[in-house]
């Protein structure tokens, strides 16, 4: 049996492409790490940060007596109902500010991306900056600024959420648009289709699974700042911690504090249960 030599020749017209030296990203992340390095000794430098008063005795002994006052954490049921009314309006806050942001984020995401390479896309760049605008306001300083307008309670904090969340999920909505394969719709396109149905039929069902795992995923952060928005006045757990802190009520602090836990963990699990589902 014989053997035959076989032999690669390069394409015509098409240069090798040589991979960038080691060295060079060797030394890329060797100035990287002392840039980082010399930034984060800054922070320390700049800041006045009293380490030694932290740690002292009397610094310790104070914090162990402050977190004994926490125990035992107010069970009562009168107070038990108060609790539990606090955390479904804090849960209803974050599903219903997220969903708004769902549907807010997904109607600007579109004009904020390119469906084609031959794709114009005029709105695209004021679009982006008005999700960048949204986002870059914390949760907390929409809700400050609602509170004006909306009024105290859950409804301001509602719409903070949205508002932040719009330009979260805005973005990331239209860079899943814009990574999403291209030869679906190119197919549709072909055919004579036009943008809204090459969208429906082609580009949300390969881009719905990354849509809906960063809804959820966004839904376990609004939990979090739910019931933190409260502390200015925008109902649930929130409002409830800071009227009970600011009375030095720490037994029903505890209690509050254990609720937003509780309620954390069951909103991740769920949430994670739900991916899971997706992913299957």
């Amino acid at each position: 049996m014989s053997s035959a030599k076989i032999t690669f020749q390069p394409a015509a017209n098409r240069p090798y492409r040589l991979p960038p030296p080691l060295s060079g990203a060797r030394h890329t992340a060797v100035w990287f790490s002392l840039g980082l390095l010399c930034l984060v000794s800054a922070s320390f430098i700049s800041l006045d940060l009293q380490w030694s008063a932290f740690f002292s005795a009397q610094a310790v002994g104070g914090m162990g007596r402050f977190i004994g006052e926490f125990y035992p954490p107010d069970l009562s049921p009168a107070f038990t109902s108060k609790l539990l009314y606090a955390s479904i309006e804090t849960l209803a806050m974050s599903a219903l500010g997220t969903l708004l942001a769902a549907i807010a984020g997904l109607a600007l995401a579109l004009p904020a991306s390119r469906m084609h390479t031959s794709d114009a896309a005029w709105l695209r760049t004021p679009t982006r900056l008005l999700l960048n605008a949204l986002r870059s306001i914390p949760e907390l300083v929409w809700a400050a600024l609602l509170l004006i307008s909306a009024g105290l309670g859950p409804f301001a904090g509602t719409l903070a959420l949205a508002c932040h969340t719009s330009g979260v999920l805005g973005r990331l909505y239209a860079e899943a648009i814009e990574n999403a394969p291209p030869g679906p719709a190119y197919a549709l396109r072909t055919q004579g289709l036009g943008g809204a149905r090459v969208f429906l039929y082609a580009t949300l069902p390969q881009i719905l699974p990354q849509i809906i795992s960063y809804t959820l995923y966004r839904w376990e952060n609004n939990i979090r700042a739910a019931a933190v928005l409260g502390v200015v006045g925008a109902g649930g757990l929130g409002q409830l911690l800071a009227f009970h802190m600011g009375l030095f009520q720490m037994a029903k602090t505890a209690s509050i504090l254990g609720a937003m836990v509780l309620l954390v963990v069951l909103v991740d699990a769920l949430s994670y249960g739900l991916r899971r589902m997706m992913t299957r």
